[in-house]
C-alpha cells in the first residue's frame, strides 16, 4: 500500500456529548497542518517542555500535546494520568512551560487542598508561563479565579475533532474572558437562516473550513456539511472585535411554550450565586410548556438548606433573566455524568432528573 499526504492516518470517535459518537478520520496531512498551526499560534520551540494529561485516545493528547511539541523541538513530559495532588511536583520537576487542560481540571486543582500546598510548596521551581483550556466553556469566574489562586494565565481555545484539535485560540498578548479567540488557519462563518454569513453579533451555527479540517466522516453523513462547510452543531457569534463566543449546543437549545432557550445564557447567570458550584440547565419533559427549563445545581458547602437554595435561585431567576429562560425546576447533586473527557453528557442528565 502507498501512503501519501491524504492517506487515512488515525480514526477517532467524538467526544459523545450527545450520546452517539461519530467516527473521525483524520490524513497525515490533516494532522500535519493542525500541528504547525499549533505551534506557530502558541509561540512554541524547542526551549518549550509540555505535560500530557489529557487521555491519550483524545484528539487534543494527540494533536496538540504531542505533534505540536515534536514538530517544534520541545520536550513532552506524559503523565499517567491526570492527580490534582501531584500536578505541581511534576510540573516544577520538569520544567514544564505550558500544559493543555480541560475546566474540569481547572475546578480540581482549584479545589485540591493537597494541590494548593504542593504549588505553596513548589512556586519557586514552576516554570509554567500559560494553561491553554479547551474541550468546553470555562465560566469567567472560574477563570478569574484560578489565575488570582495561581497568578498563571488561562489561554481559552475552541477546538474539536473533526478540525484535528484547532479551530481558534485566544491571543496571549490580548485575551478577551467569555470568548475562544480569534480564528486560528480556519476559515469560520456563522449558519444564519440558511445563509452563510460572517457579520458581527449575529448569532449562528458555528461552521468551518480548512486544510485540517475533514470534508466527510468515515460513515457518511452529508446533512453534517453545508455547501462544503462542516456544521459544529455548535451556536457562536462574532463579538464588534471579531472574537468568537460559544452560545451553546443547538441540540441543548431548550423549547418552551414556543420560545427557544439557550442553557449556556442562563448557566453563566446562575453561577453568580454565591452557593452554585456549577450548574447544568437542560430541558425536561412538560405536558404544557413541552419543556421545562430545568436547573441542576452543584451546590458550594453551604448552611442553606435545598428549599432556602431554591428559593434563593429562582428570585434571582426572575431579576436577571427573561420569562422563558427562568428556571422552572432545581434539583441538586453531587456530580453529573460525564464523558471520558469531562463533558456533561446532557442527554443523560436530562433522562434521569426527568424520571
Amino acid at each position: 500500500m502507498t501512503l501519501s499526504d491524504d492517506s487515512l492516518a488515525v480514526i477517532l470517535n467524538t467526544s459523545g456529548s450527545t450520546g452517539k459518537p461519530k467516527r473521525v478520520g483524520l490524513t497525515h496531512a490533516q494532522l500535519a497542518n493542525s500541528a504547525h498551526h499549533i505551534a506557530t499560534s502558541q509561540h512554541l520551540t524547542n526551549q518549550d517542555a509540555t505535560m500530557v494529561v489529557m487521555p491519550m485516545f483524545h484528539v487534543n493528547a494527540q494533536v496538540i500535546a504531542m505533534l505540536s511539541t515534536r514538530l517544534s523541538g520541545g520536550k513532552l513530559v506524559v503523565a499517567e494520568k491526570f492527580s490534582a495532588s501531584k500536578f505541581w511536583e511534576a510540573v516544577a520537576d520538569h520544567q514544564v512551560t505550558w500544559v493543555s487542560i480541560v475546566p474540569t481540571i481547572v475546578q480540581m486543582l482549584q479545589q485540591n487542598e493537597r494541590a494548593r500546598t504542593a504549588f505553596t510548596r513548589r512556586q519557586a521551581d514552576v516554570q509554567l508561563k500559560y494553561v491553554r483550556s479547551a474541550s468546553f466553556s470555562l465560566p469567567a469566574e472560574q477563570l478569574a479565579a484560578f489565575q488570582d489562586q495561581y497568578g498563571i494565565p488561562v489561554i481559552e481555545g475552541y477546538g474539536m475533532t473533526e478540525a484535528a484539535s484547532l479551530i481558534a485560540l485566544n491571543p496571549f498578548d490580548a485575551p478577551k474572558p467569555g470568548t475562544v479567540g480569534l480564528p486560528v488557519a480556519t476559515e469560520i462563518a456563522l449558519l444564519v437562516d440558511n445563509q452563510v454569513t460572517d457579520e458581527l453579533n449575529q448569532t449562528g451555527e458555528i461552521l468551518l473550513r480548512g486544510d485540517h479540517v475533514i470534508t466527510d466522516y468515515v460513515d457518511p453523513k452529508p446533512s453534517a456539511f453545508h455547501d462544503g462547510w462542516l456544521r459544529t452543531g455548535d451556536l457562536g457569534r462574532f463579538d464588534d472585535d471579531g472574537y468568537l463566543k460559544i452560545v451553546g449546543r443547538i441540540k441543548d437549545i431548550i423549547s418552551r411554550g414556543g420560545e427557544k432557550v439557550a442553557p449556556a445564557a442562563i448557566e453563566a447567570t446562575l453561577r453568580q450565586l454565591d452557593f452554585v458550584a456549577d450548574v447544568v440547565v437542560v430541558g425536561t419533559p412538560d405536558t404544557l410548556y413541552g419543556e421545562a427549563v430545568t436547573a441542576v445545581v452543584i451546590p458550594t458547602i453551604t448552611d442553606l438548606t435545598e428549599a432556602e437554595m431554591t428559593t434563593k435561585l429562582l428570585e434571582y431567576a426572575s431579576t436577571q433573566l427573561s420569562q422563558p429562560a427562568r428556571p422552572t425546576q432545581v434539583f441538586f447533586v453531587a456530580d453529573y455524568p460525564r464523558n471520558p473527557t469531562g463533558k456533561v453528557i446532557r442527554p443523560q442528565l436530562a433522562a434521569t432528573i426527568g424520571k
